[in-house]
Order: structure tokens, then sequence, then C-alpha cells
């Protein structure tokens, strides 16, 4: 390594003891208690769907399902997610157990959650695995050196460490992959939280401080030097905040797009010693770190730069030592884990009950060696017809998509043309990746659970700095399959579904196509419409960042999307706190066109068909109320607040709301009058 550190990544415990706790067969999720996609006793029938349509769908179900303890909120989607936790801890708990003929996937899971259960090895550790970089911090000489510490750093777990350094595609040419760097270093959730001055925001940074003066007692300072240690790091990271973009401008592409060769970053910021940093992560001129690298906030690194020759060396250990405690204090002994759970998740969230370790494990595995848990997750869960099924709904919704563009009476056929050939090329990935990931080089051992998770951590930067300079893997997902969420990627053009999503109830097989269409297919139509959104259409079908719309034809896009971010800008969230309609213009105009789009599809799908109303609604009815269910939830306030603030989503309330009342078919299904509430006067 560039610092001539023979850094361990773990202390190494006793070969771990059988894991004493009881875990699931592994069965298929079909054989767990089915709920449906339309679901009766989800309803709340003394709600007048009018009035508050999301009551209406979704106060049964509100009422039946509190929160638990270890969640923020609790909703369809995190119900289903914890599904196919448990599912995939019984797939975690027998590769664990099985010793003999594995095979390599079983082996990286197994073992990997085998070394995570054994806490009385973590806790034996104690701070044991974190020295090696704290005596690296501390044996800093000058605040130049601290480059090729950094890079260090940002290699083995701690990425966050001052900024941020990574690859992704080239938003001049998506076919390349160049480096990126990023503003980073700041440990609350985003720079507004060090700005806003109403009392709440005080009082959690007062918290914040507390928390960081806590930490390095945790390490072993005296708490007067702890305390002022996290006042110079608050003080620090509040300088920075000062300097990053906030949560809004950063939704702009051209605001995140300033390509700069390693000179010219040098030039940026003189006083980082960048060479040191790149020998570091082994980057140099044969790996296209000195092409292009996309500098995404230049004044944060001139900010950078002034505050390398400001601050004295002291702060900046102060600093590196809260980043990397930070950063780790999950994964060590029990005092460090559960005052990292106090702050983030109690104080940000109102959570109060720590998760099972057993949850914590799992998720650690998907995280980390995601695609290989995927692989046996699949094999048990996802069938063909479910992967064909999905596909002919993509296929009627991209087609109604078609439809509705080809109609647009204010775009111009230059503009139309250009949109026809970014729906034309558009992919759709559904389930699961055609070429799995490779772990062969990572090693994951028995009884080393810091360890494993910092060779994963180090095996995953090595393998995105590892993609500079070389042309996009245009077949890799950015989620793994067990995932309860889908996405749209710009650069990529494409829509993926993984098996998680595409089950009930969710995507029900056994329902009738008005609710399925309501649900998943207004999920397939939301991330189609993010392609044309107010981020999405700023990249062409290439994924390339390109004005591909006819000056009057912008207008008139801007002039309709400002109308959807004001009318989210007037719901109340909590408190005084209200949506960011800035922020959630993306989703909210994809919660909108998707369901618009799954609705055409449906008629589309059944035209011919006679459809008879089922338990007494209407097919119409049954859309919409499929529509809504899969957002039904419940959140405590510290979560609402946190979301408002940073979560480019609206509340999931607002979610349907805010659409439905957009929709003169809603309207019309539930015989709505002018007037009332989930009737858009303006639309």
């Amino acid at each position: 390594m560039a610092l001539g550190l023979t850094l361990a990544l773990g202390a190494q415990a006793q070969p771990a003891a059988p894991i004493a706790v009881a875990a699931p067969a592994a069965v298929p999720l079909s054989d767990l208690p089915y709920s449906p996609s339309l679901d009766l006793k989800s309803l709340d029938t003394q709600a007048a769907p009018c009035e508050d349509f999301y009551r209406f769908a979704c106060g049964g179900w509100q009422n039946n399902n509190p929160i638990p303890g270890d969640q923020g909120s609790w909703s369809v989607y995190g119900k289903l997610g914890e599904d196919n936790l448990l599912f995939l801890w019984g797939l975690a708990q027998a590769a664990a157990s099985k010793t003999a003929e594995r095979s390599a996937v079983e082996q990286k899971t197994g073992d990997y959650f085998a070394a995570c259960m054994d806490e009385s090895a973590v806790e034996a550790a104690g701070t044991q695995p974190l020295r090696p970089a704290l005596d690296a911090i501390a044996a800093l000489a000058d605040v130049r050196s601290l480059a090729g510490l950094v890079g260090w750093m940002h290699q083995h777990g701690v990425d966050n460490a001052l900024f941020r350094l990574g690859a992704d595609q080239d938003f001049a040419n998506s076919d390349q992959m160049i480096a990126v760097t990023d503003a980073g270093g700041l440990g609350l959730p985003e720079r507004d939280y060090y700005l806003r001055n109403d009392a709440k925001s005080k009082a959690l940074r007062a918290d914040y401080r507390l928390h960081i003066a806590r930490m390095f007692e945790l390490l072993g300072d005296a708490p007067a030097v702890a305390r002022a240690a996290a006042d110079a790091v608050l003080k620090l990271e509040t300088q920075m905040a000062r300097a990053s973009l906030s949560v809004e401008a950063r939704r702009d592409p051209y605001k995140t797009h300033h390509k700069m060769s390693a000179a010219q970053l040098a030039a940026l910021a003189p006083n980082f010693d960048w060479k040191a940093y790149f020998q570091s992560l082994k980057l140099d001129a044969s790996s296209g770190i000195n092409g292009s690298i996309n500098v995404v906030e230049p004044a944060f690194f001139r900010r950078m730069n002034a505050l390398l020759q400001s601050e004295p060396l002291r702060t900046w250990k102060a600093y590196l030592r809260w980043h990397a405690v930070h950063a780790s204090a999950a994964y060590l002994a029990p005092p460090l884990v559960q005052a990292h759970f106090d702050f983030y998740s109690t104080k940000l969230e109102g959570v109060t009950t720590m998760p099972a370790r057993w949850k914590k494990c799992v998720t650690l595995v998907d995280r980390d060696v995601g695609e290989a848990l995927g692989q046996l997750f699949t094999q048990r869960t996802f069938t063909p017809q479910t992967k064909q099924a999905a596909a002919e709904m993509t296929q009627a919704i991209e087609v109604a998509m078609r439809q509705r563009l080809q109609a647009l009476d204010w775009m111009s056929p230059a503009t139309k043309k250009a949109a026809f050939e970014k729906l034309d090329t558009v992919v759709k990935k559904i389930g699961y990746p055609e070429t799995w990931r490779d772990y062969a080089g990572l090693d994951v051992q028995r009884n080393d659970f810091f360890g494993n998770v910092r060779r994963s951590q180090t095996f995953e930067a090595r393998r995105q700095l590892d993609k500079i300079g070389k042309p996009v893997d245009r077949s890799e997902w950015g989620m793994t399959p067990p995932t309860v969420n889908a996405y749209y990627s710009a650069q990529m053009n494409d829509i993926n579904f993984p098996a998680g999503i595409l089950q009930p109830p969710l995507f029900d097989p056994k329902m009738d196509h008005a609710p399925n269409y309501g649900n998943t297919g207004a999920t397939i139509g939301h991330e189609l419409t993010h392609g044309f959104d107010d981020e999405g259409s700023k990249f062409d079908a290439k994924g390339n960042l390109r004005d591909w719309w006819t000056k009057k034809d912008a207008q008139e896009f801007q002039r309709r999307t400002r109308c959807v971010a004001n009318q989210y800008s007037g719901y109340t969230v909590v408190d005084d706190v209200k949506i960011n309609g800035k922020l959630t213009l993306g989703e909210d105009v994809a919660d909108l066109g998707g369901t618009i789009l799954a609705y055409v599809a449906w008629k589309t799908t059944t035209a011919g068909q006679k459809l008879d109303a089922i338990d007494g609604y209407s097919p119409d009815q049954r859309f919409f109320i499929g529509m809504a269910q899969w957002a039904c939830s419940n959140s405590r306030p510290e979560t609402e607040r946190l979301q408002a603030l940073t979560d480019p989503h609206s509340p999931p309330k607002y979610r349907i709301n805010g659409v439905v009342a957009n929709m003169p078919e809603f309207a019309k299904a539930f015989s709505c009058k002018a007037g009332q509430p989930m009737v858009n006067a303006k639309v």
C-alpha cells in the first residue's frame, strides 16, 4: 500500500460455534401466508373515497399493522421485504450449517452469515479491528500527508471521508466509464441539517455533537478531550456543508457535470496531494484516471482546498477518527453499535428497538454478496411464468406510452421523434441478471466478521475503480434480486424489476387484471415515466446528457411540471414541514404518469372482455384500490420529518391522493363531485 502500512482487516477470532438460533426451513415464498394485491380487510369503508382515498383504501391496513419497534415506518413494501428477509434467513442458515459439498455461492453466503452471527467473537474483539486505522491517523505528521490515508480509507469502508470517488458513466458518452469525484464528508443526512436555524434543527445538531463525543469516549478519549474534538468536527463539517449543493440542485444533471483532467482537478484543490491519493488507490495513467474526471461539485473542492490550509492537523485527525468509527460502528462491539443506533435510528427515525441479529446479518449478506444470495433466492422463488407475465405487462405499458406520446397536442413532431427513439431503446430487465457477479476474488472467512465486511467493501471499491476508462457493462444491475423495489437508470436507459418485487401482494397471479395493473402496472409505468420526467428528460435515447427538446416544447413541459410541484408543495407532512415539491417532482410526475399508463394499458388489455364487479367494487374501482394498496403504511413522526427533508419521494398518502385527484377516471369511478378533495379543480 502507498503508505507502507500493513493493515489487518479484522481481529482473528476462534472458529465460530454452531449457530444456536432457530431459523425457518428454506421453503418457497409461495408457502408463506398469502396476501392479496387487493385486500378488503385493508379498507376503511367508513372513510369517503372522494374525501380521502388513501384512508379509504388503507385505513384498515393502518389500524391492523402497528409499526414494529425496530422500524421507523411500516408498509406493504416493508412487510414483503420482511417476508423475503425471513426466507433469506433460512437460505443463509442452511448454507452456514452445511459445511461439506457446498457450492461457491453457498460458501460465501453461509460463512459470511455464520461469522456475523457469532456475537461473542464480535464482542471480544471490541474496538481492536479499528485500531490499524486509528493508529495510521494518529501517525499523520502533517495535513499534506493525509491524502494517501484518505485513499486507503476510501477502499476500506470509509468511503465518505472528506469526499467520494468512484466510477460512473460519462454524461457525454454513456458507453464509457469515467472517474467521478463528489462532495462528501458529512455525518448528518444532508447539508441543510447543518444550516437550518429552527429549534428542532438546532436541537438535533446538539444531539449530534453529543453523539460524536460519546463515540470518541468509547474509543478511549477523556470526556473533555472528546467534547473538544466533537466541537471541531461539527465546525469543520458545517463549513463543508455550506459549500455543498442542496438536494434539489443535485437533481439537475447539468449542475453536476464538470469534466476535468487530473491536472485540472489538482489545480482546483492543490493543497490536497492528488498524486499520493491516486497512488494509494492504484490508479495511474493506464487506468484512465488521467483522462476525464467528472468533478460533481467544484465549489466543494475549492472550499476543501481552503480548509486544508486553514484548519490545523489536530482538527483533521479528529475528523478522520470520527469518520473511521462512524463508518465502522455497526460492525463493532455492542457499546459502539448501541451508540450508533441511539442517534441514527432513535434520534433521526424514532426507532425504539434494535433489529434482531439475524436481520442485520441477512441484510449484510444481501448487501455484500447479494448476487450470490440472489441465486439461491431466485432458484426457489421466481418462475419462468412470473417473468413472462411481467414482461407482457411491461410491453403493454410501453405500447400505452407510445399512444400517449403520439396523442400529445402540445409536443412538436421533432420532439416526439426523439421521444419515440428513446422509448424504443428502453431495456427491460426482469427478475435477475443474465450473468451473475463473480465473487471468486472475495475472501470470506467463517471466523472473521469485521474482516468479511472490510474485505467485501474493498472488493466492491476495487471492482468500481477498475471500471474507470473501460466500456460500460450494460448488463449490470443496481439492485439485488430479493430487493422489494424497482428503478430506472437514465444513462443505461433501462427499467429494472427485481424478483423481490414481483410477488404478492404487489404482483399477484391469483388476482384479476384490474388490481394487478393498478399495482404492478403503475410501478412499471412509474419507472418508464422516469425516462421523461424533469431529470430523465435531459438524457437522450443513448443515455447521453443532451437537450433533445425544442425550446417551445421544453417551456410547455416545465409549465406542466411546475403545476405538479406546486400541488405537492401544498401538502403538510408533519408539524410545520411541507413536501419539497422541487425535490419530489420527478417521483410525483412518475407516480401520475405511471398510473395513467397502467390505466390505459389495462383498458387496452381487457378491451372486449366482460368485466364484472367483484365484492361490490366495479373493475375501475378495483384498479384504483389496487393502485393505492401498495402504498399502505404507517410512519413515526421522526421518520416522516427525515424523509420530507431528504427523500425524493412524497409520503405514501400523497403519492396516492395527489395522483387520483388529477385523474378524471378516478372521479368517474367513485362518482366524486367538483369541490371534493380528491378532485383537482385545475385538471
